[in-house]
């Protein structure tokens, strides 16, 4: 029998109330409204919904790209950070770093969306948040006293949907959700799924492969999804296996194009590929940028592989 301790490789407690205490969490990271010596960025933060404790942390480049001596308009990221739904935040030193590259290096606006955590807050609470950051976006399109930064700075009919891990599936859910909504003039034009994490009872090859991966080991990928779906139901559930029928199928056809990143020692690297075909069969237009080699988790500050991520995204928002 074995003794492997999802939990503690996660570094949770079960405080046995409903909440959990994350051991593991990285620092947070201060905004600075202001320019400041060797930092390309400026950020700040701003409320997104009091009663949930949401917030957005937005990002601006310093030096603002220009034609013909008027500030030209940048894409808006609306960016949803990895944790399995249960770990992290969009305001951490991490995602803050993350963010800061993204915007002084595509160059965009981006907005890091802190939506709320699982199991305090089960699936779909997040994919709520992800909506309402989307709607919060067009908001500022028609209000008077909107976010300067959006407003002055930032192309409503560019908007871009980024998330890694979990925070891709987040992505798909949330854009699911935003083809019911009128979001003029706001337009979603296009989706990155960076290493989107999905699911399902059946055991997938390279789950099996890399059962025993260090960093996500099938026991504890099976235990985050045990943490973030509503209760009672398994990984086959429609927020997991999006290739199970469903009337979340109908809609695929209306998603703008996509683009998926994934890593083959990643065990979910058989679902995300199944996922462009899945895409690609329903008419979406899908680019799949796939390396044999590479682990979960790697994003666009990652030593190794970061700069190639980058101009990967880079070229697709572009």
């Amino acid at each position: 029998m074995s003794t492997f301790d999802a939990y503690a490789h996660l570094g949770v407690v079960d405080d046995g109330d409903g909440t959990f205490r994350r051991n593991r969490e990285f620092p947070g990271a201060e905004t600075n409204p202001e320019p400041v010596p060797g930092n390309p960025t400026v950020s700040k933060d701003v409320t997104l919904n009091a009663n949930n404790r949401t917030k957005l942390r937005i990002f601006r480049p310093v030096k603002l790209p220009s034609n013909d001596n008027t500030v030209a308009r940048l894409p808006i990221i609306l960016k949803f950070h990895g944790g399995g739904f249960v770990l992290y935040s969009g305001l951490d030193i991490v995602c803050h770093r993350t963010c800061t590259r993204l915007a002084s290096e595509i160059p965009a606006i981006v907005i890091s969306v802190d939506y709320r955590l699982a199991p305090e807050h089960r699936l779909p609470a997040c994919y709520e948040d992800a909506v309402e950051a989307i709607l919060w976006v067009k908001q500022q399109a028609s209000d008077p006293e909107g976010e300067e930064w959006i407003t002055n700075y930032g192309d409503f009919t560019r908007c871009y949907l980024y998330g890694r891990g979990n925070g891709g599936n987040i992505v798909f859910h949330a854009a699911l959700k935003a083809i019911e909504l009128c979001l003029g003039p706001v337009k979603i034009a296009g989706l990155v799924f960076n290493q989107p994490m999905f699911s399902g009872v059946r055991r997938t090859g390279t789950e099996i492969k890399y059962a025993a991966d260090q960093l996500l080991p099938l026991p504890v990928l099976d235990a985050l999804w045990e943490l973030s779906l509503p209760k009672g139901t398994d990984r086959d559930h429609r927020f997991a296996n999006i290739f199970i029928d469903g009337p979340h199928k109908t809609k695929l056809k209306s998603l703008p194009r996509c683009l998926v990143i994934g890593f083959g020692f990643d065990p979910m690297f058989d679902r995300q590929q199944d996922f462009v075909q899945l895409l690609a069969l329903n008419g979406v237009q899908v680019e799949a940028q796939f390396d044999d080699t590479g682990f979960h988790a790697v994003d666009i500050v990652d030593k190794r592989r970061g700069l190639a991520i980058l101009k990967i995204v880079k070229d697709f928002i572009i």
